[in-house]
């Protein structure tokens, strides 16, 4: 399994795996805030901080990451190829990618909330901490913390 930059052409690929995911993701309910997303990806992409997977042509696993905040913004695999390892490989290659000698955070959801139960299991397996309780887009959620 090859992770590798996302290129502008794969854009469509990509958010087609957007919209199959994005019930689970607060702040994508709507198809304007999905419009937003894709110009967000394209930013992401032509600066180089945006990972995929791929499975032939078509996009199996997503990853967008911000060298600036020394953050991980969003990480998807599609349904039928999870627990494949293919967010294990996206999150190692964005490790990579970022700062070590800084703390790295992602914001993910709650321990008592059910869609948090596989995030925050990869998390932690990185070495990843609880942090502080926060909430985006309304939803409640909790930040993780990658210590130097």
């Amino acid at each position: 399994m090859e992770v590798l930059f996302g290129k502008p052409e794969d854009i469509d690929s990509w958010m087609k795996l957007v919209r199959l995911v994005s019930w689970n993701f607060p702040g994508l309910e709507t198809e304007e805030s999905i419009e937003e997303h894709r110009r967000t990806v394209l930013k992401f992409i032509n600066d180089k901080r945006a990972l995929c997977v791929k499975k032939y042509y078509e996009i199996i696993g997503v990853l967008l990451f911000s060298r600036k905040h020394n953050m991980i913004c969003f990480l998807a695999v599609a349904p039928d190829h999870r627990r494949c390892g293919i967010a294990s490989a996206l999150l190692k290659k964005a490790l990579e990618e970022l700062d070590r000698n800084k703390p790295i955070v992602v914001s993910t959801f709650r321990e008592d909330d059910e869609k948090g139960i596989a995030p925050r299991r990869l998390y932690k397996k990185f070495g990843f901490e609880e942090g502080e309780l926060t909430e985006e887009f309304g939803y409640p959620n909790q930040k993780f913390i990658l210590r130097p």
